[in-house]
């Protein structure tokens, strides 16, 4: 069954909204324009850390991670920790990047449990990744310390000491 349709739909002129502007066309040919504007202010807590503390903890978790890493895996192969390299820089490095994947981690957490979210993305999506990263090498820590401590019944020192097995 066919039904007939009209030649002609008038549809009445609607207020529209175009590029943050709001316009309402009126039955008269002259516009009125109105500037919409969100203007919200951020108390202390709500503060963004867009600045120097997200790029250092980039920066820092783009380090820590792979250092890590190699460290859980030279602990894992040879029941030690890394040597202590030229004037200690190398065991220093290890311990700064222990700190640095546990700091990051603790941030996340705070802001999870202010925010409901984790840390925000950063920009190229970096700071985003290095907490993913920063969790992983916690759970790895986790596990090869305790494989460590099952096999040999302790961890190493973060010292070296005079008849140690690890650079003592």
């Amino acid at each position: 069954m066919l039904l007939p349709s009209p030649t002609s739909i008038s549809i009445p002129p609607k207020p529209y909204i175009s590029q943050c502007f709001l316009y309402n066309r009126s039955s008269s040919t002259s516009r009125r324009r109105l500037n919409l504007r969100s203007m919200a202010k951020q108390t202390g807590e709500e503060v963004s850390t867009n600045g120097i503390t997200e790029k250092l903890a980039i920066a820092g978790g783009l380090i820590a991670n792979p250092v890590i890493g190699w460290s859980l895996y030279t602990l894992k192969t040879t029941g030690c920790g890394l040597p202590p390299g030229p004037g200690g820089s190398l065991g220093a490095l290890e311990g700064v990047s222990y700190l640095v994947v546990v700091g990051i981690v603790g941030w996340s957490l705070y802001t999870k449990s202010k925010t409901g979210s984790g840390l925000p993305n950063g920009p190229f999506g970096l700071l985003g990744g290095v907490e993913g990263l920063s969790y992983l090498s916690l759970v790895a820590i986790l596990v090869v310390f305790g494989v460590q401590f099952y096999q040999q019944g302790s961890l190493p020192g973060p010292v070296p000491v005079p008849g140690d097995q690890c650079f003592g």
